[in-house]
């Protein structure tokens, strides 16, 4: 049993991680009937959900509740992100049928709020974004009254990648921050903190009126004072909302966990990004950043 580094607002101790993860993050086993129906829907259509790709906790309650997250572009990521449960390597060709096949998928599972994710796609000349603008046009033509929130790679901070989705109009435009700036070299080789912060620069000058959100997982060696910097930041670029969670090492081939992070800790958190004027934060050892999206964008207001 490894040791820790534990840390409760700058203040640190060294403790052994528990031999089983705590009560808060024990969830129950998917497998209802419309969890199931839903599994072979995205078979049948042969789509991908970052629900079963990225082993999300969540998945049994999202998908019991008729809701998903769809991952397009295939489950090949160009990166190796060392927290990251995506199969990564050389991608195969695109098949630019996928949009319409998501959009007859959302018009089956009769959803509301619909969240499109991707892998990192650095092989492709615009990074995939032609794949998440068409997409939400096919998903709006069919379905009109559903909501499209998009949590997309950074496009190598593209601003013509950028725009295209933007100007397919999703209503949430979300990308993921993940960690400190101190960690990025180590937990996400491939990605550079301060091209996230102008990520969310550009998306407000380009098109202001849509809401801007991001998600960082705790758990990695970071410290709650780093976090709460990273907050302010993330506040001096105007993103509307945040989510925090707990990081859930996949396997013992990703960077090891360095501490449960206690739902007390997560309640403050939640209180300092309000604090600082962030519109809505979501936090919780179990929130993902597509977790409980729609209850999410009615709690922000947006």
């Amino acid at each position: 049993m490894g040791e820790a580094l534990y840390q409760i607002m700058g203040r640190h101790r060294a403790e052994p991680l528990p031999d089983r993860k705590p009560s808060w993050l024990k969830v129950k086993a998917p497998g209802s009937g419309n969890y199931l129906n839903l599994k072979h829907l995205m078979r049948d259509l042969d789509l991908h959900t970052v629900c079963e790709e990225a082993h999300c906790p969540n998945v049994g309650e999202c998908w019991e509740h008729g809701t998903a997250t769809f991952m397009i572009l295939g489950d090949v990521c160009t990166r190796n992100c060392a927290y990251c449960a995506v199969a990564h390597g050389r991608p195969p060709k695109y098949d630019p049928s996928e949009p319409e096949r998501v959009a007859r998928a959302a018009t089956e599972m009769k959803l509301r709020h619909i969240v499109l994710t991707s892998v990192d796609r650095d092989d492709l000349p615009d990074f995939g974004a032609w794949a998440f603008a068409e997409t939400i046009r096919q998903i709006k033509a069919a379905n009109p009254d559903t909501s499209v929130e998009v949590l997309v790679p950074d496009f190598q901070g593209s601003e013509d990648s950028i725009r295209t989705v933007l100007e397919a109009q999703p209503d949430i435009y979300n990308h993921n921050t993940e960690t400190v700036p101190r960690l990025y070299k180590r937990c996400r080789p491939g990605g550079r903190y301060e091209r996230v912060m102008n990520i969310f620069r550009t998306s407000k000058r380009l098109a202001p009126h849509i809401p801007t959100k991001t998600g960082i997982i705790l758990g990695m060696g970071e410290t709650n004072e780093e976090v709460i910097a990273v907050m302010k930041d993330l506040r001096d670029v105007d993103v509307d909302i945040l989510t925090l969670g707990q990081y859930l090492r996949p396997s013992d081939g990703h960077i090891p966990l360095d501490r449960y992070v206690t739902p007390q800790e997560f309640r403050h958190l939640r209180d300092v990004g309000m604090s600082l004027g962030i519109r809505h934060v979501e936090s919780g050892p179990l929130v993902r950043s597509s977790y409980h999206a729609w209850e999410q964008v009615q709690a922000a207001g947006v």
